[in-house]
């Protein structure tokens, strides 16, 4: 642990690289136009086929408006409109009944429809046809659409569904026409439809219209917690959300009045009630009094007598209102109990009424109304039920409390006023009979006819305040069609389509950089590894054949391939300088990673600087060295190995000055013994004594054993990665082999480098202290294309789209 510790200390410093991350991103600029013009294309589609959606608005003022009833109800409420009082009004005029009465208004029982390229579209409120209704049952009408084409002056065709099947006929205005269990008829145009018009027609009921209407209609204060209300309404024609909204503000009005009408009308129903008792007892009384008199021949009562009957008339007076009052109570406390809407105090329940109990019972009417809206949109058990329930409780319990109260303050007047009473009739017990009899037929038949008095005013009062309740509202601002689309936004549309071009491009690279498991790069198998890189072959511009028949390095010297292959042969003249013959290994992870192709180039580019080369094929599984010099591959490496042959009988004479090739031979059954013999010893032993150079291509490490006595017994030890092919894990390789055998003569190539900006590192390696003389000098000759010195053979032209994929 501690030794992975050492040698990861001994990586190069990194710093992170803006300007090369720029250039990553830049690298593949048509990536991100692609995909950006993808998007704007997208992006008009969209708009092509999304139909318009239009918006407009109106403005209410809520209003707390006091009825004319003041006389009756002595407390005023002083509560305001909170954001309750808001909630409440919006579900109201979003409620099923207003938006109905809204759409009835409207009179819109038939839809007209153009047909368009893309879409059909609804022409309201525009009736290209007058079609008169014959038989039309609301509940069994044909509700799909009709196509009407005209024909000519006097004959029309219409084209409509039935049982699955397409029906196509031809009718003449002014006559009957039946569809389903709908007749009707279309009558002559005023002005004349030219030949094959097309329009299209439904058949309506105010119900279809709900769920459009309520699906558009936004309501919201328009400062907060303000009583003013704006109300929005979208839809696909203009001018029906204007002619909608604007409907439903009157409608509002209209409901709001009504609801306010009730309590007023409430009150004279009970007044009614009263005065239709008192109206038989007060005629009945006058009918005994005068029959008594007539009787008794008693024209009145004397001074004393009279007094008294005064006196005793005034305090039944106000115990028969008390009375009344005790009962509007009663009825009221009944009336919260069964939780009924539009609970109202219908008479003065003097100075003993609570001062609050007209704001709660108004508290309670407004969430009684607002439950009753909102069970049209939640069940009983959901959420905001349960918190409007919570509150009318809460509210009901404190209005009980209160009418208590009220009760008991008119109770403990009512028992005052008998105690009173009871002094009156002790003097009136004192009077001749006589008096005493008219006296009790006075008493009620006067305190009835002011009872019937007082209820006779209340009631032409209550009248009166009725008909001079106004709404609770005001529409300020009537709607108006707004002919400017609210969506598609097509600004947003194509701002959201450019950024998400834009950034879909950069995904697309930062994806593939991300996924990408290959070494492309130099920087790359830096961050890997602490083993020293001995340089960067270029990759070869053109095709090479499958044989590598082509010694590139030789037949063309001035590309920048070959001065790549001169660079490490230059950096390997440093290596195991002390030796008069060098024996370097060359091997890689798998196969197909360049390293027969590695040994070829690089003994060709050392034996033209008089170094005596000898390239050994000792892959003796799968070698191509006798492919590629086209020789027989008869007998070679294994079969000295195997003591059939001598070191002279395999050594091949190349067409190349002081190159030389041991081929590996036929494939024998034990490869990885023969390599491990002492013989092997002795040809390495023998050949440094006639050449300069022993390049050994041996079998990629990562698959078998092959290769590992030859790395232990080698001067040099190159480890190929090809880029764009070896995977991350290829670079680890070296540095594991060297630990594991204690060596210190491996090197890297990486083989097969093009300069590709997509997947090269964003950092740079800064060389410091005990590293820096580790790593040679090499270079990936980028950007020298068109210095002069090298002759390549790619088209580099701007059109060249291939170039751009590089």
């Amino acid at each position: 642990m501690e030794e992975t510790k050492n040698i990861v200390k001994k990586l190069p410093n990194q710093e992170v690289d803006y300007f090369k991350i720029g250039k990553i991103l830049v690298s593949r600029w048509y990536w991100i136009a692609g995909s950006l013009l993808l998007f704007m294309l997208g992006s008009y589609v969209y708009l092509w086929y999304t139909p318009k959606t239009y918006a407009t608005s109106g403005t209410m003022k809520l209003e707390e408006k006091k009825s004319e009833i003041s006389d009756l109800v002595n407390v005023i409420s002083t509560s305001d409109r909170g954001p309750s009082k808001i909630q409440s009004e919006t579900s109201v005029i979003q409620s099923p009944s207003v938006i109905l009465a809204a759409i009835k208004d409207l009179n819109y029982p038939i839809s007209f429809y153009i047909e368009g390229r893309v879409r059909t579209s609804e022409i309201y409120p525009q009736k290209p046809l007058e079609i008169q209704m014959l038989r039309f049952d609301s509940l069994n009408f044909y509700h799909d659409i009709i196509t009407f084409k005209a024909i000519d002056k006097n004959h029309f065709r219409l084209v409509y569904k039935t049982a699955d099947k397409v029906v196509s006929a031809d009718f003449q205005y002014n006559t009957p026409v039946t569809v389903g269990q709908t007749t009707f008829l279309i009558k002559t145009p005023v002005n004349y439809i030219g030949n094959n018009t097309v329009y299209l027609f439904k058949f309506n009921m105010p119900e279809d219209f709900i769920g459009r209407v309520r699906g558009g209609l936004r309501t919201s204060e328009m400062v907060k917690n303000s009583n003013i209300l704006l109300l929005q309404q979208t839809d696909a024609n203009p001018q029906f959300a204007a002619d909608v909204l604007n409907a439903i503000m009157k409608e509002y009005l209209i409901y709001d009045r009504n609801r306010k009408t009730q309590s007023a009308t409430q009150m004279i129903n009970f007044i009614d009630d009263q005065l239709k008792y008192l109206s038989g007892t007060v005629k009945g009384s006058e009918k005994s009094i005068l029959e008594f008199k007539q009787k008794n021949k008693l024209m009145d009562v004397s001074t004393s007598a009279e007094g008294a009957l005064a006196k005793a008339k005034d305090i039944e007076t106000q115990q028969a209102i008390l009375k009344l009052q005790l009962l509007a109570i009663e009825q009221l406390r009944d009336q919260i109990d069964k939780e009924k809407n539009n609970v109202n105090l219908n008479f003065n329940a003097g100075k003993d009424v609570d001062p609050a109990l007209n704001a709660l019972i108004e508290r309670l009417d407004n969430l009684l109304n607002q439950r009753y809206e909102l069970l049209k949109t939640y069940n009983s058990n959901s959420q905001p039920i349960l918190d409007i329930n919570r509150s009318i409780l809460q509210i009901k319990n404190n209005a009980l409390n209160s009418l208590n109260i009220t009760y008991a303050g008119v109770k403990r007047n009512l028992d005052y006023l008998d105690a009173q009473l009871a002094v009156v009739n002790k003097q009136i017990s004192v009077f001749p009979v006589a008096e005493r009899d008219l006296i009790a037929l006075n008493r009620p038949y006067e305190v009835n006819e002011k009872v019937y008095s007082f209820l006779s005013e209340k009631k032409l009062s209550a009248q009166i305040s009725r008909a001079g309740i106004l709404p609770g509202a005001t529409i300020i601002e009537q709607a108006q069609p707004n002919f400017s689309p609210v969506a598609p936004d097509e600004h947003s549309i194509h701002r959201s389509a450019i950024i998400f071009g834009i950034l879909t491009g950069l995904g697309l690279i930062i994806l593939i950089r991300v996924l990408n498991p290959y070494i492309y790069d130099k920087e790359t198998v830096e961050s890997l590894t602490s083993v020293p890189i001995l340089g960067v072959i270029r990759k070869f511009p053109e095709k090479i054949d499958e044989d590598n028949a082509q010694v590139l390095a030789i037949s063309r010297p001035k590309t920048m391939f070959a001065e790549s292959i001169r660079s490490v042969r230059t950096n390997l003249n440093f290596l195991a300088s002390e030796k008069a013959s060098k024996v370097i290994c060359i091997t890689s992870e798998v196969a197909g990673e360049g390293k027969s192709f590695v040994a070829i180039n690089l003994s060709s580019t050392l034996s033209l600087i008089d170094k005596k080369v000898v390239l050994i094929g000792a892959d003796l599984r799968r070698s191509k060295l006798h492919k590629t010099f086209r020789v027989p591959n008869d007998i070679g490496l294994s079969t000295y190995l195997s003591r059939q042959t001598e070191l002279d009988d395999i050594i091949i004479k190349t067409g190349q000055e002081n190159l030389d090739l041991i081929i590996s031979g036929p494939v024998p059954p034990n490869p990885s013994e023969l390599l491990h013999s002492l013989r092997m010893d002795e040809l390495i032993k023998e050949l440094k004594t006639m050449y300069d150079v022993i390049m050994i291509d041996t079998a990629p490490i990562g698959l078998v054993s092959d290769a590992i006595p030859l790395i232990r017994v080698s001067d040099i030890n190159i480890f190929v990665i090809r880029s764009g092919k070896s995977k991350y894990y290829a670079a680890t390789i070296p540095q594991r082999i060297a630990q594991e055998y204690h060596l210190d003569n491996t090197v890297i190539v990486l083989n097969a480098f093009a300069e590709d900006l997509l997947h090269s590192r964003y950092y740079t390696t800064r060389f410091t202290g005990e590293n820096y003389g580790k790593y040679y000098y090499y270079s990936d000759y980028s950007g020298y294309e068109s210095s002069g010195y090298y002759i390549e053979h790619d088209n580099k032209k701007w059109w060249n789209i291939k170039r751009w994929f590089s």
